[in-house]
């Protein structure tokens, strides 16, 4: 497994200053671990995060899908902050109990323009997936600095 090119810490210091509404310390968002190619996020529970019948909503869960796309991408390749979703699909699988989530992100595939990745959301602490998604992203061309 490569190192990745910035750190858990480096990711979260950069989006909590990039995106401080989403990244902000009552978020319950927080980068677990990350890799060249892929990473951890962890979505705390929050009580407004349920949807009736007591199980936790579809946009949290894409939310966290999202994310960890995001975060994998970057984690990759570097700050590129404009990098943007261009396609997320989403299947969920079985009922979330109350409580937090882990999103595991893996690049299938890491190209110049584009990025493809896989998303199992579980449980804290569960093995079923709770939800998957795949994402693809594109990446902005590089200007070279002077």
């Amino acid at each position: 497994m490569h190192a990745a090119v910035l750190t858990a810490r480096d990711l979260e210091r950069r989006l909590s200053a990039e995106f401080p509404e989403m990244f902000e310390k009552d978020s319950g968002l927080a980068i677990v671990e990350v890799w060249h190619g892929g990473c951890r996020v962890r979505q705390g529970f929050q009580q407004d995060s349920l949807r009736p019948g007591g199980t936790i909503s579809g946009g949290t869960m894409m939310l966290l899908a999202d994310v960890a796309m995001y975060v994998a991408v970057l984690a990759s390749i570097g700050w590129v902050p404009l990098a943007v979703t261009t396609n997320l699909n989403i299947n969920f699988l079985n009922k979330p109990q109350p409580g937090a989530l882990i999103a595991e992100c893996r690049l299938l595939k890491l190209g110049k323009r584009l990025a493809v990745g896989d998303i199992a959301i579980r449980s804290e602490g569960e093995e079923t997936i709770v939800a998957h998604a795949t994402s693809t992203y594109s990446i902005p061309p590089r200007t070279e600095v002077a």
